[in-house]
């Protein structure tokens, strides 16, 4: 578990260095220990990623009496990464902070680290490598479990069910990648021209949820010829003329399929028509 803790600020660092939207912004990023060495003046942005404090818990969880337990292999720790944030003076003491914005940005919403608060001190002037520096930190919460972390790379500790616990998993709180895809895509749109078949299918490439199709530029019933061009169905159940398929939706047409002396003409030769599908 130490040695984890240890090298979480190295490998933040790497993992920075390797954003593109980052390097795109002329950021050099760096370890503070073993400390390196900085041009004197200074002359492009630098990023030195340390730790200034650890905090390593007990971890408790509820059983199913609703009594907490220790968990005998597990630890919880809150650590501070500290980011010294150097740019030159030539710059501007702004640039500080939009670089602060654009790194917790990154380390919050592009990787696996749970950060639970971040912060920034005032900025100060370094004469001696001519730059504005601004402190500034991020607050990380850690599950270890040894037995299942012990002799890992770190790289693959980073993993989101080994750092962040069940956070990001949590699909309460969380969308996996079918919600985020329906959320892209909820709806398809079309139409068909009708073939004069009593069915058919009309193919999706998937289950819809709900449709609804209608001929195009007709009423929806024809009341003197008791004729219905228009048909919804969802789940299991749908109007007259429309159901749901496993890879899109059913249409019907003819006499065959009346109800109530109303006749569905959901596939007329010649006809087209329009659909609305809920993927």
């Amino acid at each position: 578990m130490n040695s984890a803790i240890s090298a979480l600020p190295g490998a933040v660092c790497q993992w920075l260095s390797e954003q593109d939207h980052l390097v795109a912004m002329g950021l050099e990023f760096l370890t503070e220990f073993p400390a390196r060495n900085k041009a004197v003046p200074l002359r492009r942005p630098i990023v030195a990623v340390g730790m200034s404090s650890v905090n390593i818990t007990d971890k408790f969880e509820e059983n199913d009496n609703g009594v907490l337990e220790r968990q005998e292999y597990c630890r919880t720790a809150s650590l501070r990464l500290r980011l010294d944030i150097h740019v030159p003076f030539s710059e501007g003491g702004e640039r500080c902070h939009e670089i602060f914005t654009r790194v917790l940005d990154v380390m919050t919403f592009s990787s696996d680290l749970e950060i639970r608060a971040s912060g920034c001190r005032e900025i100060r002037s370094q004469r001696d490598t001519d730059a504005f520096v601004l402190e500034s930190w991020a607050d990380v919460h850690a599950q270890f479990c040894p037995a299942e972390s012990t002799g890992i790379d770190f790289k693959s500790f980073m993993y989101k069910e080994l750092l962040c616990g069940s956070h990001i998993n949590n699909r309460a709180l969380h969308l996996d990648e079918a919600d985020r895809a329906w959320m892209d895509n909820p709806t398809r749109t079309g139409t068909y021209l009708g073939n004069g078949a009593t069915s058919r299918v009309i193919n999706l490439g998937f289950r819809p949820r709900a449709v609804f199709a209608s001929s195009i530029e007709s009423a929806a019933v024809q009341v003197n010829t008791l004729q219905s061009w228009f048909g919804f169905a969802a789940g299991n159940f749908g109007s007259m003329g429309v159901e749901i398929s496993a890879s899109g939706f059913l249409v019907r047409s003819g006499g065959g399929f009346a109800s109530g002396n109303m006749i569905p003409s959901m596939n007329e030769d010649g006809r087209m028509y329009m659909y609305l599908a809920f993927a």
